[in-house]
């Protein structure tokens, strides 16, 4: 049988296509669509969005900073927590981890140190008095309970800062119709052992010479009648002005002194005056501005600063009674038309005035820090 050949062209053109066949059955070609893509070994990245490590203070939940994820194939990936911020002292440590569809991992930390809160007790002007040592609480005690009375709100002072449920931080240096020359801040109040403790200082801050701190009870504590105990000690020194009053509910829309205002302790500090508690009320009496008030000095060298006491109202529909340690200061008669506004509910306000119309500057003479310690406020109302 003879033997047949294909030209030598046809013989070429097979081999190229066998050749061709080839390559797309191995996935070959720029064209193919074969499954030859590297593997992804790229581990994600994790962002703290945030430090690596941060201090937060005691006393107030942690929240995170939302930690994120991302992967150079998959995108956004979910990102996982581990670990917990407690809520004492300490160093606390988060732990965040991601996974790609690869399985590619990425592990990334935070530390959290929480820290006691702050004290307001750290003269920046004295360095000698860089701390304060509590006071013996030596000094006159009221009673816990009155017979025919219920105790029906108090703040005994007792956390490790101000509970701003009850009480309300004032700021600013406008002078507060005093001409006073300190700027009130809520840096200047702390609670610790037990006290509120407002304290002033010499420092420029705000456009002021000093700083301070006022806070009032307006809009969440208010009272009509009853019997205020507080118990305190006040500052010293020319130019002081501690005060413990209480201000008409009504002053954000009657404006003062038509809202009426009870100050239950005002101390003058300067020439001997820290031994003096004033008792006073203001009101407005056809639209004319009128107080009226009485003091008590104590004896045998004693002084507002030097121990507690405790200063009382003894308050209903016809009357004021101011006292000092139980001893009756000053009385007086809320019964004519003119001052109805003693019939209505008021609110606390808590100071340590620097200056102003009553008091004069401070001089020379006058030691910075000052403080007020007020060891609680409680009210009782008849039965």
């Amino acid at each position: 049988m003879a033997l047949k050949f294909l030209p030598r062209f046809a013989h070429q053109s097979l081999i190229a296509a066998m050749t061709a066949l080839a390559i797309i059955a191995c996935g070959g070609g720029g064209g193919g669509t074969g499954n030859n893509t590297a593997a992804d070994t790229t581990n994600p990245v994790i962002n703290l969005n945030g430090a690596t490590a941060v201090n937060h203070e005691q006393g107030t939940a942690y929240t995170d900073t939302l930690v994120t994820a991302v992967d150079n194939t998959d995108g956004a990936i979910a990102v996982t927590t581990s670990g917990a911020v407690g809520t004492a002292p300490g160093t606390y440590t988060l732990t965040y981890t991601a996974m790609d569809a690869a399985g590619n991992p990425a592990t990334a930390t935070r530390t959290v140190t929480v820290t006691a809160p702050a004290v307001c007790i750290a003269s920046t002007d004295d360095s000698s008095d860089a701390s304060l040592t509590i006071p013996s609480y030596y000094g006159y005690t009221s009673a816990q309970t009155y017979s025919g009375y219920s105790l029906v709100w108090s703040d005994e002072f007792s956390g490790t800062s101000l509970d701003q449920d009850s009480w309300t931080f004032e700021t600013g240096n406008s002078g507060w119709g005093n001409n006073e020359l300190q700027y009130y801040r809520p840096e200047n109040t702390c609670v610790r052992e037990g006290l509120l403790i407002i304290e002033a200082k010499e420092e420029s801050f705000g456009g002021a010479a000093y700083t301070s701190s006022r806070i009032k009870t307006q809009d969440k504590q208010s009272f009509r009648y009853g019997r205020i105990d507080i118990r305190a000690v006040t500052p010293e020194g020319q130019g002081l002005w501690p005060a413990l009053w209480m201000l008409g509910q009504s002053f954000s829309t009657v404006g003062w002194p038509n809202s009426g205002e009870i100050d239950i302790m005002e101390m003058i500090g300067g020439s001997g005056r820290e031994n003096t508690t004033h008792g006073t009320i203001h009101w407005s009496d056809n639209g004319s501005h009128t107080y009226y008030g009485g003091e008590l000095t104590l004896a045998d060298g004693e002084t507002l600063a030097s121990v507690f006491h405790v200063f009382t109202i003894i308050w209903d529909s016809n009357s004021i009674t101011w006292y000092i340690d139980d001893i009756q200061v000053h009385f007086m008669d809320i019964t004519p038309a003119s001052m109805a506004a003693f019939r209505e509910e008021f609110f606390f306000i808590f100071n340590v005035a620097v200056g102003g119309n009553w008091p004069g500057s401070p001089n020379a003479t006058t030691v910075f820090p000052q403080r007020m310690l007020v060891d609680y406020v409680r009210v009782f109302q008849k039965d």
